[in-house]
This record gives C-alpha cells, sequence and structure tokens, in this order.
C-alpha cells in the first residue's frame, strides 16, 4: 500500500470551494471517478482521497477507467497504481476506436468516444451502487467549451458544475469547476503522478476547434492576467444550471465489486 499524496493549498482550495458552492458531495453519497490516467483525472483522485479525510460529510469513493481499446493509449498500469493505494476500482475495456470506424455518422469522433465512454461509466456506477459520477474537467475546458458553442453553435452553454443524467439515477460533478489546467498540471508533476502519455485516443496530433480555442485564451491571458476570473464570474450562473435537489443515500450495489 501507498499513501496519497497530498495536493497543494490552492488546488484543495478550488475543489473545496466549488463543491460547496454547488452542493456536489452530501452525506452518504457514493462518488465514482472517471479516471482516464491524465493529469486532470489523477489530481482529482488525489483530491477527493484527501477531502474524505477531512471533509464534514461522509462519503465512499471509487474509480472506473474505460479503456478505448486503441493502439495509442495503454491506461493498464493504472490497475497497479490504484490497487497500491487500496481504492475499489473498475477497468472496461471496449473497442471504441473500432466502433466508430463502422458506426460513426456526422459526428466527431471525440463526441463519440466521449458518450460511449460515458455510458459505460454510468453502467459501472448503476451496477455497483455509485449515485455520483465526478469527471475532472476544469475551468479551461469550461472556457473553451463555452466559447466553441458560442462561436460554432450559436448556444450560450457551457459545462455544468453538477447536474442529474437523463434517467435521473445518478448526479454528475465537477469538482475542478474553479480550477485551472496549469493548477492540475503543476500538482501532476511535483507529485510524480503516473500520468499515461496521450490520454485521450482522438485523432492524435490533429488540430481540433478546442486546441484553436485554447490557443486563443492563451493569448487573452498574455494580455489580461484576470481573464479567467472574468471568465469564471461570467460562467457561474450558468454552471449552477439545474442543480439537483437533495436525494435519498444510494442503492445497494447489484453485483459484487471486481
Amino acid at each position: 500500500m501507498i499513501e496519497p499524496i497530498i495536493p497543494p493549498r490552492s488546488l484543495m482550495s478550488a475543489a473545496g470551494r466549488a463543491i460547496g458552492d454547488f452542493s456536489m458531495i452530501r452525506e452518504g453519497d457514493r462518488v465514482l471517478l472517471g479516471l482516464s490516467g491524465g493529469k486532470d483525472s489523477l489530481s482529482l483522485l488525489h483530491v477527493l482521497l484527501a477531502l474524505q479525510k477531512k471533509a464534514p460529510v461522509k462519503f465512499g469513493l471509487a474509480a472506473a477507467t474505460v479503456d478505448p481499446m486503441s493502439p495509442d493509449f495503454d491506461p493498464s498500469p493504472l490497475k497497479g497504481y490504484m490497487a497500491e493505494l487500496g481504492v475499489p476500482y473498475f477497468y472496461e475495456s471496449q473497442p471504441i476506436v473500432e466502433q466508430a470506424e463502422t458506426s460513426m455518422q456526422g459526428d466527431s469522433f471525440c463526441a463519440f468516444c466521449s458518450r460511449l465512454r460515458r455510458g459505460i461509466l454510468y453502467r459501472t456506477a448503476r451496477e455497483n451502487g455509485y449515485n455520483v459520477l465526478a469527471l475532472a474537467q476544469h475551468l479551461d475546458d469550461a472556457a473553451e467549451t463555452f466559447l466553441m458553442s458560442t462561436f460554432f453553435g450559436g448556444k450560450l452553454r457551457t459545462m455544468q458544475a453538477h447536474y442529474l443524467n437523463d434517467k435521473g439515477d445518478i448526479r454528475v460533478i465537477r469538482p475542478f469547476t474553479y480550477a485551472r489546467e496549469r493548477q492540475t498540471a503543476a500538482f501532476a508533476q511535483s507529485g510524480n503522478l503516473p500520468v499515461i502519455p496521450e490520454n485521450c485516443p482522438a485523432c492524435f496530433g490533429v488540430p481540433t476547434e478546442r486546441m484553436h480555442m485554447k490557443t486563443l485564451l492563451a493569448q487573452l491571458e498574455r494580455d489580461n492576467s484576470k481573464v479567467f476570473a472574468s471568465i469564471k464570474t461570467a460562467l457561474k450562473p450558468m454552471l449552477g444550471v439545474g442543480v439537483p435537489e437533495a436525494n435519498s443515500p444510494p442503492p445497494p450495489p447489484k453485483q459484487a465489486q471486481r
């Protein structure tokens, strides 16, 4: 067994504020973390482990990885790491890349992959009695999504911080809603987290609209160091749309944990 790595106070504070502002984690919750093996999800793993020890509410924590069976992406080393941490862990393999080649219709690979992976995470949560799914998107992701939705979709939308899935049985939370990508990158490096290279199998090396938005925001931040603080304030009403009411304790798992 290894001890979890203590995240820096600034990252813990950003996560704690978001969790409190949007009522993300409640007494008795069983939280399943979507663990891709990237810097963001590994950082969130250690933040949630630290919160488990000090938070005033008691909650369970497990993690799940979806292996898309891409030759460029192998998350299997996470199995040993999670065993050493002693965190309940679920590992699901599905040939998403192969499925995309035959089933994708008028959609981007990224959207197709995300939809399938989310469905697998929902199923894993249901089968094992987890009522909350934690995802590791951060403020940079929310800002990029807002710009893409505005510029290319004509809609004022972004990633919600806390919402109920379509079936109404799983709450989805993003505790890093207020955190910056540079914070997770710095923690991953300083904590020597076992980041899996190329944690997204979609079109490696090909520029995407999200990357264009990331570049644009970086340019804006160089000219105005407070641009992300302004963006966070502007996005906050959209981030909190539809925060679910307090619900009953999660149901018992349908099958034993693997």
